[in-house]
């Protein structure tokens, strides 16, 4: 205690020559006594100094861990004493240190950090910043709370919607309306669909043939003309040779369609693969990128797991995971059944209903088919997203997982696409890849412009969406090849407005109009009332 009194009578000189350990201890205790000087000021008239205001400040940031963690995260670039003391202010961090004041617990630092912080003198506005919803930082924050929202809003509405129809309408959905015994007749669709293989294992035996060099060149390309075109029109006089439910000619179609797709990549990367092996016999340099294996090593075991893979690329071997998961497989599938009985749900309640009470929509009031295509968008919209999430979603990882097949890129982000030919990259990505390797690149390796290149993939694109849907309706109106080469100039007008305001969603509003809004509805409209009246011409 001495030794304690004589510090604070005479100063710390003396004792830290003698006592370096005690002098750091005095040290401390004069710089608690000018924070209680600090404090206790508020009696008196006299400002503390700026010096020993800085002094304060740097000691209140040092004071804890927590606060100096505080001062760090301050975003305002004032000096580092203000940092400091904002740190330390509960007011300004929203912390108890105001109860605390308030209770008159803490009264030494705390309340001086609340007397110097936010002086009236210090600049509140120290940045140039936007709004969170300006057009400039709107996309740089986080909307998930408007999301949230958002779900809420739709969930609540459109309950509202479902009992107020099920309190005016009933239960509309029938007991057969994805089986029926009409659908369970469509027997000759069923062995078309199981004898679709017949086509792969003749494509197979042709590559060997020609491994084995019993036939040359040109009559590997017509054989293969040959059976590619059977796979696809075989299909097409099933289905129009029956008088067979809608929906299983669709799935038919699809069906035939995809094996066609596979055959034409399977051929076509085996012809490239022959190509290879004579330029490197040859002795030409290849690019590194190029796989200069032969295909045929892996001999049917390749094709037969190409044919049954979620991709449309032939190749010899694909990237593979390590295991399958089980439980995770359950759940997707859980996840399956119940949107693809939202979908039923939606159709047979709401568009089924909506579409008969129509009249065609090139044949009526303009008016009234305009309040029929509206009323008919938003349930249409949510079977397509319900679609789109059970396919390309649930089933297409279904199917990689119990496959093992690594890459999953079965779509992009497409729901931010700004323009139209950005969606048609990013929404069906098995597709898009089969139609750049297959189509449009070939073309322009022939020399053909990179336009036609573009226009001769949406004609393909077309023709396949046609036999989709004309053959199992036994109608061909072209409403569907219609429909998409319309998206030809949709493409070069929204990428005029991309290109001319820059950062805009224009491209994307146009694209969820025309597709959401106007196409869909409009041609489920035109193929149902096309459809009635070839059934009421041919009773």
């Amino acid at each position: 205690m001495a030794i304690s009194g004589t510090a604070e009578s005479t100063g710390t000189t003396g004792t830290t020559a003698t006592m370096p350990h005690a002098g750091s201890d005095l040290r401390k205790r004069h710089s608690a006594t000018a924070t209680t000087e600090v404090s206790d000021s508020n009696s008196k008239t006299k400002d503390p100094e700026p010096d020993n205001l800085v002094r304060e400040s740097v000691k209140v940031r040092d004071s804890s861990s927590d606060e100096s963690a505080a001062g760090k995260s301050c975003e305002d670039d004032g000096d580092r004493s203000e940092v400091a003391i904002e740190s330390r202010n509960p007011v300004a961090n929203g912390n108890d240190g105001g109860e605390k004041i308030a209770n008159g617990e803490d009264r030494g630092t705390d309340f001086a950090a609340v007397k110097l912080a936010y002086r009236p003198s210090a600049p509140a506005h120290r940045r140039i910043k936007e709004s969170p919803l300006s057009s400039d930082a709107i996309f740089r924050q986080s909307h998930a709370g408007l999301f949230n929202l958002c779900i809420v809003v739709l969930v609540a509405v459109n309950s509202r919607l479902i009992i107020e129809n099920l309190m005016k309408y009933g239960w509309l959905i029938r007991t057969g309306f994805w089986f029926s015994s009409r659908s369970l007749g469509d027997w000759p669709l069923l062995m078309c669909c199981l004898t679709l293989p017949i086509f792969s294992a003749a494509a197979f035996v042709v590559e060997k043939l020609v491994q084995w060099k019993y036939i040359s060149e040109p009559v590997v390309v017509l054989l293969h003309l040959i059976i590619t075109t059977a796979a696809l029109l075989y299909p097409v006089f099933v289905i129009l040779g029956c008088d067979s439910a809608v929906l299983s000619g669709v799935t038919l179609m699809l069906f035939a369609c995809i094996v066609w797709l596979k055959l034409v990549s399977y051929t076509h990367t085996n012809y490239d693969m022959r190509s290879l092996a004579k330029s490197i016999e040859k002795g030409d340099v290849l690019p590194n990128s190029l796989n200069p294996d032969y295909p045929y090593s892996d001999c049917f075991k390749s094709l037969a797991y190409f044919m049954v893979a979620p991709t449309l690329c032939y190749q010899p071997s694909y990237p593979r995971t390590a295991c399958i998961r089980k439980g995770w497989v359950v759940r997707q599938l859980v996840k399956l059944i119940i949107f693809t009985g939202v979908m039923g749900f939606i159709i047979e309640q709401y568009i089924n209903p909506i579409v008969k009470n129509s009249q065609h929509p090139l044949k009526g009031n303009l008016l009234y088919a305009i309040e029929r295509v509206l009323k008919l968008s938003v349930p249409n919209l949510y079977v397509w997203l319900c679609m789109f999430y059970c396919f390309f979603h649930l089933w297409l990882n279904i199917l990689a997982e119990l496959l093992r097949f690594g890459d999953r890129e079965f779509y992009k982000d497409w729901w931010n696409a700004k323009t139209v030919e950005e969606y048609w990259r990013m929404w069906n990505m098995p597709v898009h890849k089969w139609m750049i390797r297959h189509i449009y690149f070939p073309c322009l390796r022939n020399g053909i412009p990179k336009g036609v290149a573009v226009l001769i993939a949406f004609l393909v694109s077309a023709i396949f969406h046609e036999l989709c849907i004309a053959v199992p309706c036994h109608i061909f109106k072209w409403w569907a090849f219609i429909g998409i080469m319309l998206q030809v100039p949709l493409v070069l007008i929204t990428n005029y407005l991309q290109n001319k305001f820059r950062n805009s969603m224009v491209g994307n509003m146009i694209f969820w109009f025309i597709f959401s809004i106007l196409g869909q509805p409009m041609c489920l409209l035109l193929y149902y009332h096309d459809l009635m009246n070839r059934k009421g011409k041919t009773e």
